[in-house]
């Protein structure tokens, strides 16, 4: 029988992928898979998809918290990181380098350049340094200007593209894209194995967390399902905290939609993704059909009635009900066990209005540029900032007492 093949999509540019590399030999191991090298142009794949690249269309405060779960993912990984200063570099020769190598030799020069780029801070661009590490691998550095390679690193870029890439790293077996260092335990589940799984070590003293959501995110509902376990599980208070989402990106400068704005590969692999993650935790999950929610007059009901919340992202995330009909509103809150008539009163009520746009203010001085964002509160006053749904090992290890090097 033939071991499943494992496609490594990568550039040497992205330190995701870079963190990925030095996981994805191990993975396969585990699984039994074939894992097969397949180099690309990053910068290729953008225009062949027609999007922009990612840091320039990201807000401050979303670029900062990016920047840090680099780092934090290279930390819990323990993968050494240095960015350098001249990041990002041009690395079309050493992709041409990397793909004219055959696939005997392509993985230990890999490793190199990304070693050297990574680690090292060298000039990738460098036409010297790219001869000395080809030369090191037993390859003719004159190889990177063959029409042949150029050709080649073109037809790689666009098949990955026709495979539903629209980033790095992305592992593909024969009917399945993930995409992101972030998903490789889904990629180990999808081959039939398990990842090495965190060893929890409650801390000496219990640690807070408030958590920032919105109705109108599927991301929010889906740490919603998780958040009281996690918590329960590390001796942590927690302290929900309902935002005004739209406002949130307002202040700092993302679209009100940011969905809206992407690729349609990258819209279609979200959409699946987001399905991977309720599947994982066994939650019901449906992309509401009517899309996007205004969530202001729930939001208001949760902060009249905190027990409504997880009901309400229930009936929006679970049920398809659009929560931000007023009827469909009175018929949840029924349904939950309360008279609608005087929780919804209380929507209108001026301290109520005050308090979402409080806790929207908070979220937005915490540095949060979206929803789930986590704040965990240590015992000794300091804080730690996490954002996304798919970050809860970041949080299971926050609240057992990790403080992350970076931030």
């Amino acid at each position: 029988m033939n071991a499943m093949r494992l496609d490594f999509y990568y550039d040497i540019v992205c330190p995701y992928a870079y963190i990925a590399s030095r996981r994805v030999e191990a993975l396969a191991a585990r699984c039994g898979a074939e894992l097969c090298w397949r180099p690309i142009l990053l910068g290729g794949l953008f225009k062949t998809i027609g999007t922009d690249t990612p840091m320039n269309t990201m807000s401050p405060p979303r670029a900062r918290l990016n920047m840090l779960d680099l780092h934090r993912q290279a930390e819990l990984a323990d993968v050494p990181l240095t960015v350098p200063d001249a990041h990002p570099r041009r690395t079309v020769d050493a992709m041409r380098l990397v793909i004219a190598a055959d696939e005997a030799t392509r993985p230990a020069l890999t490793h190199a350049l990304y070693r050297a780029y990574w680690v090292e801070g060298r000039d990738v661009t460098d036409r010297a340094v790219l001869a000395e590490i080809a030369t090191a691998h037993g390859l003719d550095p004159a190889i990177i200007d063959a029409p042949g390679t150029k050709q080649a690193l073109f037809e790689a870029t666009a098949a990955a593209a026709e495979r539903g890439a629209f980033g790095v790293p992305t592992v593909a077996t024969a009917d399945r894209i993930w995409w992101g260092a972030d998903r490789m335990h889904l990629v180990e589940r999808a081959l039939g194995g398990e990842p090495p799984a965190y060893t929890p070590a409650p801390p000496k003293q219990p640690a807070t967390v408030t958590f920032f959501h919105d109705f109108a995110s599927p991301f929010s509902y889906l740490a919603a399902t998780q958040i009281e376990r996690i918590a329960a599980a590390h001796g942590a208070r927690l302290d929900w905290r309902p935002i005004l989402l739209g406002a949130l990106f307002r202040d700092i400068g993302t679209p009100d939609v940011p969905l809206f704005t992407l690729s349609a590969p990258k819209r279609r692999y979200i959409g699946r993704d987001l399905a991977d993650h309720a599947e994982r935790w066994g939650v019901p999950f449906r992309f509401p059909s009517h899309f996007p929610l205004r969530t202001i007059t729930p939001l208001r009901a949760a902060l009249v009635a905190p027990a409504l919340t997880r009901p309400l992202y229930r009936a929006a995330w679970g049920d398809d009900r659009p929560i931000d009909d007023p009827a469909v509103l009175a018929e949840v809150i029924r349904e939950a066990g309360f008279d609608p008539e005087p929780i919804l009163a209380g929507t209108r009520d001026p301290a109520i209005k005050a308090a979402l746009k409080a806790n929207t203010e908070a979220a937005a001085a915490a540095g949060a540029c979206g929803v789930p964002t986590f704040v965990v509160h240590h015992p000794d006053g300091a804080s730690t900032l996490i954002w996304g749904q798919d970050r809860l090992e970041q949080l299971a290890r926050a609240l057992d007492g990790w403080r992350p090097a970076h931030g």
